[in-house]
């Protein structure tokens, strides 16, 4: 049974850990190859899923020593059925996988969470096309039924929720968006944008926000940023208007650079995790909901640790002793 689907406890104030770069880390990281960065794949054998095991239990061992929420978000932002068809997967293979990569998060859920540390389960949806490029564009109704089954898959699975990770144009956040409504699913829907803060087909971030709540009745949860850094996008966000207090989350990459030079970096550039942490921090001023936080591309554990460290409230402080986090009011 989902445990948190009639009642995300992340609507709160309570603060959300997410995780850092899936990808980037199994790969820079852990030496992993990753077809097309499909994580999903790793889950088709024993030392796959011990890899992803060993991945998320690190950042869920993470909030419950800073005794905060968790989103545990499935290792599937690759296992639409375009992506999968070119490693080979069946239809049938493919919704197994995604039930997989769900039923491994019950099983992380069930080792870390307490109390002080709930830990929502969330079934990743990836785009259909590029996550930097949209080249091929669907209308609403066409990323609807292209998104459905794995939503309905996830559902089924037990997932609380769902989340739609680096939406490049508005039509697939909407299309995403009814899917998840019309199977009772709470989805968050995450835009990425360019350099200049608008997404990659030129809208604004404000008006992508306000065209998806208008176009679905307000049916996403909140909003999220991610797959950009602090930088590309916090001069966007400097009015007091309604839409920013639809954003409750942020994962941003470690890096400065845009989309078209990631793409063509050989070396992974992880930034500077304490920098990260700050820029989150001052992001707080303009995005008063801001509650749900982790990072993209280049970033790890080091990164959601300096995140958290500098988000905290100032009346309480996480210190190291002996190997051991203790809190001191």
């Amino acid at each position: 049974m989902a445990q948190y689907r009639n009642c995300l406890p992340q609507l709160s104030s309570d603060l959300f850990l997410t995780d850092g770069g899936i990808e980037t880390t199994l790969i820079f990281h852990e030496g992993l190859e990753l077809p097309d960065f499909a994580a999903f794949d790793l889950l088709r054998h024993e030392a796959g899923q011990k890899a992803l095991q060993k991945y998320f239990r690190t950042y869920a061992m993470l909030a419950k020593d800073y005794q905060i929420g968790f989103i545990l978000e499935s290792a599937t932002w690759r296992a639409n059925p375009d992506w999968a068809a070119k490693l080979g997967y069946s239809s049938e293979a493919l919704a197994d996988i995604n039930r997989k990569a769900i039923e491994l998060l019950h099983a992380i859920r069930e080792e870390y969470e307490t109390e002080n540390t709930r830990m929502v389960i969330s079934g990743c949806i990836g785009p259909r096309g590029d996550g930097y490029d949209p080249a091929e564009l669907m209308i609403e109704a066409e990323a609807e039924q292209y998104h459905l089954n794995q939503i309905a898959t996830f559902r089924d699975a037990d997932a609380d929720m769902v989340s739609a990770i680096t939406m490049t144009y508005v039509e697939e956040a909407i299309g995403i968006a009814r899917a998840a409504q019309s199977l009772g699913m709470p989805v968050a829907i995450s835009f990425t944008v360019e350099t200049d803060g608008k997404l990659p087909t030129g809208q604004t971030l404000k008006d992508a926000i306000e065209q998806t709540d208008r176009d679905t009745n307000s049916a996403p949860a909140y909003y999220m940023i991610n797959c950009a850094h602090p930088t590309h996008f916090s001069s966007v966000l400097v009015e007091e208007e309604p839409w920013l207090e639809r954003i409750r989350g942020i994962r941003a990459n470690a890096s400065t650079k845009s989309h078209a030079e990631l793409n063509e970096a050989e070396q992974l550039d992880d930034g500077n995790p304490e920098e990260l942490g700050n820029q989150y921090r001052e992001l707080k001023s303009s995005l008063k909901n801001l509650n749900v936080l982790g990072g993209c591309c280049g970033t790890d554990h080091r990164h959601v640790e300096a995140i958290c460290k500098a988000y905290l409230p100032l009346l309480w402080t996480h210190v190291s002793r002996g190997g051991q986090l203790q809190t001191i009011y």
